[in-house]
């Protein structure tokens, strides 16, 4: 949960940090997409490796300390390169978060009920989006945008020494066979040769280009274009993306735990269909005529993407198998934590400044038009893995 505050803080923050800092919205567009996800995607298969052969409990614990401080670190930020900077370090400690925290999951909960127990790790990221958004936008509108920084870093750095305590010895990593102590390089290879893993990551690669930037435009989004507040776009959007979120990750938890139960191998079908779905509904908000519109035709889509997440990472691990799953959950984070994340903010921010510049009305909303046609692609792709995953666990059915 303040995992996700942490990163999506300077989404509700923007407008307030561009205007104090005189930013560009390329340069936000820089700030939130390249400059975490570079740092994000080249640590995150290392510490995933150290996660599946070592102690999970430790890597995740200095994680927490590592972005909550750089966290803190951002609300002292007088400028473009400070600012970056500190998202870099975020990102370097968020890198080993969800794998390190999924191979906890893999050691300590039986495979029967792991769906369900991603589902409920996976709220942590609905949740602390609706926190950081509601409260995110609060304080930036009393305190301003610094207290915020300084404030979720002090907190998380709180709830790592909490995870140190609580959490307790794990089990030693598995040995399922003669591959667990090969290079991670070349396990991700032999992962990556498998079409079905392979689809999983297009469909996250995909994934990447929809969520990145409507949680780091659709907020700026409202409040040029329908005249809402910090505080009043971070109270309904991020009330309704916490309350879709939490149905959508235990809801698309136990649909895999079921589908996984049933032995027919079609694990994530129900998923793709809805990513297709939301973007239409996307498309419809950014056009629509008044807020609360397209802020309603928008849930479909925060519905999608936490339906999606327990659902994929489970299937990760049923193609990767015992002791490769932080590995697994590293690549998929790879996949929809790189080029979506680095590129598509700031292909969004160069269209919204070049409409600006050329008086088109709606320049932002234009570029968000990458949002729905990214759900599209990911929709298909998760169809496609949905298809490969059953023709490998039950290819006689």
């Amino acid at each position: 949960m303040f995992c996700q505050i942490d990163r999506i803080l300077p989404f509700i923050l923007a407008e307030s940090i561009k205007e104090e800092l005189s930013l560009s919205d390329t340069q936000i567009g820089l700030t939130t997409g390249v400059a975490f996800a570079v740092c994000y995607t080249l640590l995150s298969l290392p510490i995933a490796r150290v996660a599946d052969r070592g102690s999970p409990r430790l890597v995740l614990v200095s994680c927490i300390l590592v972005w909550s401080a750089m966290t803190a670190v951002g609300g002292f930020a007088a400028g473009f390169a400070l600012l970056a900077a500190s998202r870099l370090g975020v990102a370097i400690g968020e890198a080993g978060a969800i794998p390190s925290a999924h191979a906890l999951i893999a050691r300590k909960i039986a495979p029967a009920g792991r769906g369900l127990a991603i589902g409920l790790f996976s709220m942590g990221i609905p949740l602390g989006t609706m926190v950081g958004f509601a409260a995110g936008g609060a304080i930036a509108d009393t305190l301003g945008w610094r207290a915020a920084l300084i404030g979720a870093g002090a907190i998380s750095a709180v709830v790592g020494l909490a995870v140190l305590a609580v959490t307790g010895p794990t089990p030693s990593p598995p040995r399922a066979d003669g591959t667990a102590n090969e290079p991670f390089l070349q396990t991700s290879r032999r992962l990556l040769a498998q079409p079905a893993f392979r689809w999983l990551v297009i469909g996250g690669v995909a994934l990447g280009f929809a969520t990145a930037p409507f949680y780091a435009f659709s907020a700026p989004f409202l409040i040029r274009t329908h005249g809402f507040t910090a505080s009043e776009v971070g109270l309904a959007f991020g009330l309704l993306q916490g309350g879709m979120g939490v149905i959508g990750t235990l809801g698309g938890g136990r649909l895999f735990d079921r589908a996984v139960a049933a032995g027919h191998g079609r694990v994530i079908g129900a998923q793709g269909i809805l990513l297709l779905l939301a973007a239409a509904t996307t498309t419809l908000g950014l056009f629509a005529p008044a807020g609360w519109m397209s802020i309603a035709l928008f849930v479909p889509g925060m519905l999608s993407f936490a339906f999606l997440l327990p659902a994929a990472f489970g299937a990760a691990h049923l193609v990767a198998g015992p002791g490769r799953q932080a590995l697994a959950s590293s690549l998929l984070l790879i996949g929809s934590g790189l080029f979506g994340p680095a590129l598509a903010p700031l292909l969004v921010g160069l269209v919204s400044d070049a409409a600006g510049a050329a008086q088109v009305p709606n320049g932002l909303g234009l570029g968000l038009l990458i949002v729905p046609v990214a759900s599209v692609l990911a929709g298909l792709a998760t169809l496609v893995a949905n298809r490969r995953i059953a023709a490998l666990i039950a290819p006689g059915r």
